[in-house]
């Protein structure tokens, strides 16, 4: 209700005058306005990021820490700092917070990553619009979880396609193994290939995957932890490793291996074998042939 400045003065509070207590509280009522005006010129990001904070109780200098950002989130909340896309994967990882929902594109605030979506961030397309297979070699490997989104980078990859049935109607990528984990099936400086998993709960046991986590790239047989669906078990088939487990939520990207690729192949022993022992026949035929002239 608004009432003229006149009419106030005349209005009394039971037997207390108004006028003595009606600039408190136009005082109160424009302090909450600027507020009010202040906190709606935020982002929508910058607003749902100090909720999240709020929400979970933390400081902002602890939240500012555990999401590795620096001393303080209270540039962000004020608006004067972007939400730069560490925030964001820093949010989804550890809360998953929807980035959607974080910027205003979805009502989902929370979205499930624990046995969520595994699949390829960026797919390598030729000028025909077809799939290609990205190579990522020992080197390309090391920053590979880091680049896991930029698209720019794939550009810097080398690519080829394969004309063979075994790799239609899929994405495929290629991976230098690095290491002697995997032997004796799979050798150091080898290439694995590896058929993109849409999803964790697709993944089979007892089957070699190349894993895609936050700090490395992996090439191990995958083993489900029934007592914890939330995790997997990652091992080696050289029994000098150890097997080690990682959580759901920090697998990035799952590739089920299905061929390589190898060079230098080493001739078969027992083909050496018989070699030798031709040899050595034909060394002794030559022996009995001479004692009988």
């Amino acid at each position: 209700m608004l009432y003229e400045i006149n009419d106030v003065r005349d209005t009394c509070y039971g037997n207390i005058p108004f006028f003595g207590r009606f600039p408190n509280k136009i005082l109160d009522i424009f302090q909450k306005n600027v507020y009010l005006n202040m906190d709606t010129k935020l982002s929508i990001e910058a607003r749902r990021f100090k909720k999240v904070r709020e929400e979970l109780n933390h400081t902002q200098q602890y939240f500012a820490e555990i999401l590795g950002i620096g001393a303080t989130t209270a540039d962000i909340e004020r608006g004067k700092t972007k939400l730069s896309g560490k925030v964001v994967m820093e949010l989804l990882r550890q809360f998953n917070i929807n980035p959607l929902w974080l910027f205003g594109e979805s009502y989902n605030k929370i979205v499930n990553i624990n046995g969520g979506d595994v699949s390829p961030k960026v797919i390598t397309l030729d000028v025909d619009q077809n799939d290609t297979i990205a190579l990522v070699n020992q080197k390309a490997a090391a920053g590979y979880p880091h680049n896991v989104q930029d698209v720019e980078w794939y550009e810097t990859l080398p690519a080829f396609n394969i004309p063979l049935p075994q790799y239609r109607n899929a994405t495929y990528r290629g991976f230098q193994v690095e290491g002697d984990s995997m032997l004796p099936s799979i050798r150091p400086n080898e290439w694995v290939l590896g058929k993109a998993v849409p999803s964790i709960t697709e993944a089979s046991d007892s089957k070699i995957y190349i894993v895609v986590l936050h700090d490395s790239v992996l090439v191990k047989k995958l083993q489900k932890v029934p007592s914890a669906p939330d995790r997997v078990r990652l091992i080696s088939l050289n029994p000098e490793y150890i097997p080690i487990e990682v959580a759901v939520k920090n697998i990035q990207e799952l590739w089920l291996v299905n061929s390589k690729l190898t060079f230098g192949i080493d001739e078969p022993s027992e083909s050496s074998l018989l070699r030798e022992l031709q040899q050595s026949m034909e060394e002794l035929k030559g022996q009995i042939n001479s004692l009988n002239a």
